[in-house]
């Protein structure tokens, strides 16, 4: 594995600890487990003794309010935390982990006009990346890529898929994309995402996939925002061209979902404003030499984050433990990483940041899924663990 260091520079927002960070760690002890912590300019606090899980904390009435109240336990530097992170991690100090624990993760696909191009081409190209640059100028002489105007379920946006069905070019992306309904899915288990510093999971028969740079909404049980975080929405582009219904094998594979590095909460100086005018920037860097970078600016997104949390939970839809919604991303990288024609994918040590001014860096690796850490600790074992804790 790469040997990502995280550090105060690297990981923090531009404003450092001005706004309100929370997140996870793992806290070392008689009995180690997980605990949501906060981060101070005094160090970094563990909170379990008030809230076991980061999902109930986001549960109260006001979290920011409650967190600034929560003396905490003091558990270490910020440096320290950081430096103690990745495959070089002491199990006896703390350790960061991603910021979400009970919440389910879901993820809302196709909420920009570029992306849903190019997934458009994916479908046209039924996975086949050197196909993709030649479907690329047909598909985009049909449609254009100036569908960013067009709201979603508008009479524009009807007319329009009527005129794309008569030419053949209608998808099933552009239903999502242009249609009333936005695609929103299960991108991992409870308890399945990686942490800053992590590995990242390729499956290894994919041969064209990509990092997915997002910004991710904490959302409780009652559908309120409270909080933001960065996510990478690992993706097989093969595996999902070939068919929609390869989603979830495209999607959900071992470490294939990243979060962090921390939850910044809402409060006087940062909104939901901030969000939607926010720029996520990705670096990918590989052991070859070869630099990717690319930005995503949700200011350009085709549907409002509030829309799309309304989309994901109400009367039919509940999560009584609140989730993660990533709000898909406006990159898609075509730039030829080897022979021209043949767009970008992932190789083994590749380097990926994904970043915004506001809420800092998550740093992770690229390996194969069946090479990452395995999953091991899940529903079962936390409640055994908070239970051990006293926490429950």
């Amino acid at each position: 594995m790469a040997n990502l260091k995280l550090t105060r520079e690297n990981t923090l927002p531009v404003d450092g600890l001005a706004g309100t960070l929370i997140g996870r760690a793992w806290i070392p002890g008689a009995i180690a487990g997980p605990s949501p912590v906060v981060l101070r300019e005094d160090g970094v606090f563990d909170l379990s003794e008030t809230f076991s899980t980061i999902s109930e904390l986001l549960e109260h009435t006001s979290p920011l309010l409650a967190v600034r109240q929560a003396s905490g336990r003091y558990i270490g530097t910020v440096e320290a935390l950081l430096g103690n992170t990745g495959s070089h991690a002491d199990p006896g100090k703390a350790s960061l982990l991603p910021p979400a624990d009970l919440q389910v993760i879901k993820a809302a696909g196709v909420t920009f006009a570029s992306s849903m191009i190019e997934r458009v081409i994916e479908e046209q190209a039924r996975g086949d990346a050197a196909k993709a640059e030649s479907v690329r100028r047909l598909v985009q002489e049909a449609i254009g890529d100036n569908l960013r105007a067009i709201k979603p379920g508008s009479p524009d946006a009807m007319r329009l898929k009527a005129v794309l069905i008569k030419q053949g070019m209608w998808s099933q992306y552009l239903e999502v994309g242009i249609g009333p309904d936005a695609e929103i899915f299960t991108k991992a288990p409870v308890l399945a995402a990686v942490g800053s510093g992590s590995e990242i999971g390729i499956h290894h028969k994919s041969e064209w996939n990509n990092p997915e740079p997002e910004i991710v909404l904490a959302v409780n049980s009652r559908g309120q925002v409270h909080g933001v975080t960065l996510g990478n929405d690992v993706n097989l582009r093969d595996f999902e061209g070939r068919s929609a219904l390869l989603l979830s094998k495209a999607k959900d594979n071992n470490a294939s979902c990243a979060i962090g590095p921390f939850i910044r909460l809402f409060d006087e100086a940062f909104t939901l404003d901030d969000v939607r005018n926010c720029v996520v920037d990705l670096r990918v860097q590989g052991d070859d030499g070869f630099i990717l970078k690319g930005s995503s600016s949700m200011a350009l997104i085709s549907r409002d984050p509030l829309d799309l949390v309304a989309q994901t939970i109400g009367g039919d839809h509940q999560y009584p433990d609140g989730f993660m919604l990533f709000l898909g991303t406006l990159f898609a990288p075509t730039q030829d990483r080897e022979e021209p024609g043949s767009g970008f994918t992932h190789k083994q040590g590749d380097e990926v940041s994904i970043g915004s001014p506001l809420l800092g860096t998550l740093r992770n690796a690229v390996t194969y899924s069946h090479e990452a850490a395995p999953w091991t600790f899940g529903l079962r074992a936390m409640m055994h663990n908070l239970a051990a804790r006293g926490l429950l």
